[in-house]
C-alpha cells in the first residue's frame, strides 16, 4: 500500500532512475505515466511509478515505441 502513495518529487525520481527530468516528463506527455500534482503544480510519484518508469525506459531502449507501450499498459 505504501508503494502506491505519491510523495516523491521528480528530482528524486530522476536520481533513483538515472533518467533526466525531461525524459520523465516525456513519458508523462505520452500518457505512459500519471503523476499527481500538488496545489502548486509539483509532480508527485509513487514507488510503483518509479518502477514503471524504469520498465518503460528499458522497453524503449529495447526498441519499443510509445504507441506500443501505451497499448501494453492499457492491457495490463
Amino acid at each position: 500500500m505504501m508503494t502506491q502513495k505519491k510523495v516523491i518529487q521528480i528530482g528524486v525520481v530522476s536520481e533513483l532512475t538515472g533518467l533526466s527530468e525531461r525524459q520523465i516528463r516525456y513519458y508523462e506527455d505520452r500518457k505512459l505515466i500519471f503523476p499527481e500534482r500538488s496545489k502548486g503544480g509539483v509532480r508527485k510519484y509513487s514507488f510503483e511509478d518509479v518502477e514503471m518508469i524504469m520498465d518503460i525506459h528499458t522497453k524503449m531502449m529495447n526498441g519499443f515505441q510509445t504507441v506500443e507501450l501505451k497499448r501494453m499498459l492499457a492491457g495490463s
